[in-house]
């Protein structure tokens, strides 16, 4: 089976800090290691740049194109438009920078998938946690992903992290938490800080909005029928009821997968979280992190960059409207 993760002597080139992440996958690094940018670009195998090159057709002309090529390995990475600007991994870690010079937080993960089409860096917050329920915390991150395929744009933005089960989730106004983070690259990257400390207050805002939204899910009770119904609105939409009536059932499979979860999944069954709109979401959000797809590196494309991602943000709205 074909690995989205480039592996390098059978490692997988990416790190991670602590205890080991969902996708157990990638170098060990000890919790309390400070890394530096530079340290932490050689620890994922980031440490190398692209350039983009003309293409040339059969007949000798030049292409309305460009290749992104991988300097080190001269392989092609994808084809983009002639106005396409790659950001070098180098770069991306800068953005960090003022964060991490400032104690503001510290590196968590960073790697590679697709041979380093798709790039992420992963930073957790040094901020209080967001305390949901009783023992249930939510660590707060901001990370970065950036593609060097042409394929999807470079975002930043704020990440929540269930501890219980080191899952990501979602934010409760995503579209806000990413246009919170704009330092430009270049020689002003040293972001002063003031700076700094506006972005991480204006951040905090955004999770105290999203830890209200969760512990609103938590203290909402629902039943099996109510968790059948929110799953088939996150898979299908509303159009499953038509379905249905045609004799169709595409959810079965998805919701005999994610009744257990509910039930007994990570951190589920902790007193005050079992049987919660809070349980459901986790649920679902538990299905797509570790049962969704064919491996855990695939999974771990689907969530950071794929349709898993979207599907955990619809989870989310749709569980908060089913119980409002």
């Amino acid at each position: 089976m074909a690995h989205e993760l480039e592996l390098v002597n059978g490692e997988a080139q990416m790190f991670y800090r602590g205890d080991t992440p969902w996708h157990k996958l990638g170098r060990f690094i000890k919790p309390d290691q400070e890394l530096t940018s530079e340290d932490a670009i050689v620890a994922a195998g980031l440490n190398w740049d692209v350039k983009t090159q003309p293409l040339y057709l059969a007949d000798g002309t030049v292409a309305p194109s460009n290749a992104v090529v991988r300097q080190d390995t001269n392989s092609i990475l994808g084809v983009v438009g002639k106005n396409y600007t790659p950001l070098q991994n180098s770069k991306a870690f800068e953005f960090f920078d003022p964060f991490i010079k400032n104690g503001e937080a510290m590196y968590e993960t960073a790697g590679s998938l697709r041979e380093g089409k798709r790039v992420w860096v992963l930073a957790k917050i040094n901020k209080d946690p967001m305390v949901i329920k009783g023992d249930d915390v939510v660590e707060k991150y901001i990370l970065l992903s950036n593609s060097h395929d042409g394929t999807m744009a470079v975002r930043a933005g704020f990440t929540p992290i269930r501890v219980v089960c080191n899952n990501t989730l979602s934010m409760a106004h995503s579209k806000g938490t990413s246009q919170l983070i704009r330092i430009k690259h270049g020689q002003n990257v040293e972001t002063n800080v003031e700076r700094v400390r506006e972005i991480m207050n204006l951040a905090n805002q955004q999770f105290e909005a999203t830890a209200e939204q969760y512990r609103f899910l938590a203290n909402k009770q629902v039943n099996q029928a109510d968790l059948e119904k929110f799953v088939k609105l996150v898979f299908t939409g509303p159009k499953y009821l038509e379905l249905e009536e045609l004799g169709l059932n595409p959810n079965k499979q998805i919701i005999q997968n994610i009744i257990p979860l509910f039930e007994k999944g990570r951190g589920n069954d902790m007193a005050g979280i079992k049987g919660t709109a809070w349980g459901a979401y986790n649920a679902v959000n538990e299905y797509l992190q570790y049962e969704r797809g064919n491996d855990a590196d695939t999974r771990l494309d689907k969530m950071w960059f794929g349709d898993s991602a979207i599907l955990n943000q619809k989870a989310l709205d749709i569980i908060t409207k089913l119980v409002s």
